[in-house]
């Protein structure tokens, strides 16, 4: 295992099982796939709906000794429904009863967007609240106190821009210590990543294999020819060398699946040691193709738009 360190010298493991779409009925298994395999970080969030089945995997590893606690590192992330700051330390007790643990090691605020408490889904722009109305440095205020109480040791945020990161680090105590991002060769975010890495913030890589709907298409990464000469130079899979990128570039990356086979073949991603002259290469076919729109808070008549969410024109 490869690990990211923390100010306070906590670790942070570099690849990680990412659980978004995993199905009820798979998850279980594929959490205790990975644990088995050697994972010790699994990233969770209140809106995959999943976490029940994630906290009942934990507890069948811990009771058969295949992992401790304290040798893991768990993520949750706090949904849009609960920006108001009431109702942010019952959404993280909410992930912490479902997961079974006393504490996270890391809680994200999930995006910079409010819904109306009370609505996990946005139907109309009545569910949605716009970000005059609660700021995310508001919403970021009451996320510090969760640390203060040790219901888990780090926080952070995830789909933030440079703009929101130094906007939050204008008001904030504790400044936000991960930032989790669309982050893959074909979305590189070299400007984010400088910042993040300027101003000491750890970056999580989610979709670091490309969004499943890249699959099959001209914009599947796996079937990228420069991934495939390197795979070929390194004796191993286009997955693993688009993992160790990530890996190497010093993120920490979180693929997700649900296959025994490919879980372990991404575990091994971290025994993949690329070069220099790798690296440009990969530099080279950046398309800034982003996958992540949150189009399911973008709806006319609305408050967000793709401009306001991520700072930069569609």
């Amino acid at each position: 295992m490869k690990y990211l360190y923390f100010p306070n010298g906590d670790r942070f493991p570099q690849i990680g099982l990412g659980t978004f779409q995993s199905k009820k009925n798979e998850v279980y298994d594929a959490v205790i796939t990975a644990l088995t395999a050697g994972y010790r970080h699994i990233d969770c969030a209140y809106v995959y709906g999943n976490e029940k089945q994630i906290g009942e995997a934990l507890k069948y590893a811990f009771a058969n000794n295949i992992v401790r606690r304290d040798e893991l590192f768990i993520t949750s992330k706090l949904w849009n429904s609960f920006h108001a700051p009431e109702m942010v330390e019952q959404a993280i007790r909410h992930s912490l009863n479902d997961l079974q643990l006393d504490y996270l090691d890391l809680y994200l605020m999930h995006w910079a967007i409010a819904f109306r408490t009370g609505c996990d889904y946005a139907n109309s722009p009545a569910d949605l609240v716009p970000l005059p109305e609660m700021p995310y440095q508001t919403t970021w205020a009451a996320m510090e106190k969760l640390r203060e109480k040790g219901l888990t040791k780090h926080i952070g945020v995830s789909n933030f821009s440079i703009k929101k990161l130094t906007n939050l680090q204008q008001s904030a105590t504790i400044a936000p210590e991960v930032n989790q991002i669309e982050i893959h060769p074909y979305f590189q975010q070299n400007k984010l990543s400088d910042f993040c890495n300027d101003n000491n913030i750890l970056l999580t890589a989610y979709s670091p294999l490309g969004s499943r709907h890249l699959i099959n298409s001209d914009n599947d990464i796996q079937h990228n020819a420069t991934i495939a000469q390197i795979a070929e130079k390194h004796a191993c899979s286009a997955t693993q060398v688009i993992l160790a990128w990530g890996i190497t570039r010093g993120w920490a990356v979180i693929p997700k699946s649900i296959h025994q086979e490919r879980i372990i073949e991404n575990f091994a991603a971290v025994d993949v040691l690329l070069d220099d002259e790798d690296i440009n290469a990969i530099s080279l076919i950046d398309k800034n193709l982003r996958q992540s729109v949150a189009s399911y808070a973008i709806m006319p008549g609305g408050y967000y738009t793709y401009n306001n969410i991520f700072d930069e024109e569609s």
